[in-house]
């Protein structure tokens, strides 16, 4: 797909510069004052991070900020009315599966923990609302593939449960639409790696399905652009092409190849920068070892805004690339884990294919 059968592409990526810290299975969330934030994930020693700092797309450098309260990696940040950014859920070595959720104030670069989600969950999404609320969707939870969902309300600092997901689903994305609906793409789940996307419906509480991506795919990242179009890359998928990138119209309810990423990854972060590019970061490559490296994504009709050449901040020391035998985090316990039926979660160190059915983080 993409730039590989011909397709002439506009559309492009250029290097910038690296994070202070490799990692994978981070978040990356755009601040008011136009920086962006990178928090928590697996930090290339393998071991879950609290860490965060901060891209600057002026000068395309990384400086680090406050750590979170606990060490998460699968969580989810969302940028809230406020200012604030809420994380929520995860997972680490030592508390398991997570429903703690804690707030970072950009004024102060400093963590409060506040009401716990109802569900603990990794590897889910969480999207904010026309109303100012947010929905977290799916992931995986003490039972398995979750089809919940539940709504955070940053006025009363609440938790309420919403309808659940046609179809439960793990590392998928999920994406606000201009017409206030909310677009969940792709995922995994104990039939394997999915294609479906579905909407969720703020004003019913539902959810209902919509055309399939081209390339089936999870642990990608989503980003709706200026043009209202919404841009999936890279991925896991069965025909190993984690460079892929496809574009979904709302008009039209269909999919279409766009260009394909400058370096193939997955479990990376995407965000959508003020001049309308897209900055894609860290995750991992098809070897599973940790990236540093970060590229711009420029949407057909965005124009980039000239920046110092970037160079990186700190170069992380050279580590043995990460193997299947050295994940980051050891599997739940029988009691968090059901025996019955697989358990289709992605191990940030262990390679997906042939045929990817990976396994909950330890």
């Amino acid at each position: 797909l993409g730039g590989s059968i011909g397709i002439p592409f506009s559309e492009t990526w250029t290097f910038t510069g690296s994070l202070n810290t490799a990692r994978d299975a981070h978040t990356a969330t755009l601040l008011a004052n136009g920086m962006v934030l990178v928090v928590g994930g697996v930090d290339i020693g393998s071991v879950s991070s609290p860490s965060a700092e901060l891209y600057d797309p002026a000068t395309g450098t990384w400086t680090v900020t406050g750590s979170l309260n606990i060490k998460r990696q699968l969580h989810t940040a969302t940028l809230l009315p406020d200012g604030k950014v809420l994380v929520a859920g995860g997972y680490n070595r030592i508390n398991k599966i997570l429903e703690s959720v804690e707030l970072y104030d950009p004024a102060t670069g400093s963590w409060t923990l506040v009401n716990e989600l109802n569900t603990a969950r990794f590897t889910h999404t969480a999207t904010l609302l026309p109303d100012g609320k947010v929905l977290v969707a799916g992931g995986f939870g003490g039972a398995g593939t979750l089809a919940s969902t539940e709504l955070y309300d940053p006025v009363s600092g609440t938790w309420t449960n919403t309808g659940d997901l046609n179809t439960p689903r793990v590392v998928h994305t999920a994406t606000l639409l201009p017409n206030g609906t909310v677009l969940v793409a792709g995922g995994i789940n104990s039939n394997g790696i999915s294609p479906s996307a579905e909407f969720y419906d703020p004003a019913s509480g539902t959810w209902s399905a919509t055309g399939n991506l081209n390339t089936e795919r999870y642990a990608h990242t989503a980003m709706l652009l200026p043009n209202g179009m919404v841009l999936v890359a890279g991925g896991i998928n069965f025909s190993g092409s984690y460079a892929s990138a496809e574009q979904y119209d709302l008009a039209s309810g269909s999919w279409r190849p766009t260009g394909d990423l400058n370096t193939g990854r997955y479990q990376h972060t995407a965000t959508l920068l003020p001049d309308g590019m897209v900055l894609v970061a860290a995750g991992l490559d098809i070897s599973v070892t940790a990236l540093a490296s970060a590229e711009l994504y420029t949407p057909s009709g965005a124009t980039p805004t000239p920046t110092a050449t970037p160079t990186p901040s700190v170069t992380p020391s050279p580590s043995p690339t990460p193997t299947p035998s050295s994940t980051p985090t050891p599997s739940p316990t029988a009691t968090q884990t059901p025996t019955a039926t697989p358990r289709p979660i992605p191990t940030p160190r262990l390679r997906p294919t042939p045929p990817p059915r990976p396994t909950p983080p330890r």
